[in-house]
C-alpha cells in the first residue's frame, strides 16, 4: 500500500492508490488530488531554495516547469529535503527546451556541490607550520598524501559557470554578466570555511591537482598529472589557495603524519 501510495503521489493522471477511503465518506479523489499538488509544490520549491541562479537564468515560471518534470521522474530517495536535487544537472543536459543553454547543467551542478559542501562534516584545517614541516623534507615530499576537508569538491566545466554564478551574488556588478563569454571554460573549487560555502575559479592544471588528491594520490602523482593536464601549472599557488580556504586538514608521508 505504501509503494502504491507513493507511486500515485507523482503520477500524471489524476488517479488515488487502491483502497483509499476518506473518513466521512467523500470523494478520495479529490482529497488526494489537493495533497499530491501539496507534495509537488513542496518539492518544486525545494528546488527553486536549492538552485536559484540556475532559475534566475530561465525565469521563474519556465525553471518551476522543468522542476515539475524532474520531480516525476526522480522523486526524493532520502528524507533529508535540503540534499533533494542529485541528479538536478543530468536531468537538465536530457532536457531539451534547454539544450540551447549549454552552461545550464554545469551551473546546477555547481549550485548543488555548494548545498553539499555546506552541510559537509566540519574537520580543523592544517597550519601553514605545519604544512611547511612536510614541505621542508624534500626526500618525503613526492610520496606525501593530503587529507582534503570533506566540504572540498571540484567541478571542471566546458563553460564560464563560476563566473555565470558569481555575476549573480547580491555585490556583484551587472556588467560582468552583460559581457561575459559563457563559451569559456571554467573549473570551480568549492569549499566551506566555517558556515561561509566559497566557489573559486581555479585553472586547469589546478583542478586536476586537486581531483587527484581527492583520489588519495600522492603529491608527485598529482603534480605528475596536473602538468600534463596544463604546462603552467603552479604548485605553490595551488598550495597557497588550499591553505586559505582551510582544505587541508592532515598530510601523511613515510615518514610522519600531521593533522
Amino acid at each position: 500500500m505504501s509503494a502504491d501510495f507513493a507511486d500515485a503521489l507523482l503520477a500524471t493522471d489524476g488517479g488515488c492508490p487502491p483502497g483509499l477511503t476518506t473518513w466521512n465518506g467523500s470523494a478520495p479523489e479529490k482529497r488526494f488530488a489537493v495533497y499530491r499538488n501539496n507534495v509537488v509544490v513542496g518539492l518544486i520549491d525545494a528546488l527553486a531554495d536549492s538552485f536559484p541562479v540556475t532559475q534566475a537564468l530561465v525565469g521563474e515560471e519556465f525553471f518551476r516547469a522543468m522542476a515539475r518534470e524532474f520531480v516525476r521522474a526522480e522523486p526524493p530517495r532520502s528524507p533529508v529535503l535540503a540534499l533533494y536535487g542529485d541528479g538536478f544537472g543530468d536531468f537538465i543536459d536530457r532536457f531539451a527546451p534547454v539544450a540551447a543553454l549549454p552552461y545550464l547543467a554545469d551551473l546546477a551542478r555547481l549550485e548543488y556541490l555548494r548545498i553539499l559542501a555546506f552541510h559537509a562534516a566540519d574537520a580543523s584545517p592544517l597550519t601553514q607550520e605545519a604544512l611547511g614541516g612536510v614541505l621542508a623534507d624534500e626526500a618525503a615530499l613526492p610520496l606525501a598524501r593530503f587529507a582534503l576537508h570533506p566540504s572540498l569538491f571540484v567541478l571542471a566545466s566546458a563553460h564560464a559557470v563560476v563566473s555565470l554564478w558569481a555575476a549573480h551574488q547580491a555585490e556583484s556588478d551587472a556588467r560582468q554578466l552583460a559581457g561575459l563569454d559563457t563559451t569559456r571554460a571554467e573549473s570551480a573549487l568549492v569549499c566551506r570555511r566555517e558556515l561561509a560555502v566559497e566557489a573559486f575559479r581555479i585553472a586547469p592544471g589546478a583542478a586536476c591537482f586537486i581531483a587527484a588528491l581527492t583520489r588519495d594520490a600522492s603529491l608527485g602523482a598529482a603534480v605528475e598529472q596536473a602538468l600534463a593536464r596544463d604546462a603552467d601549472f603552479d604548485l605553490a599557488a595551488t598550495l597557497a589557495l588550499l591553505l586559505r580556504a582551510g582544505a587541508i586538514v592532515g598530510i601523511t608521508t613515510p615518514r610522519r603524519t600531521q593533522a
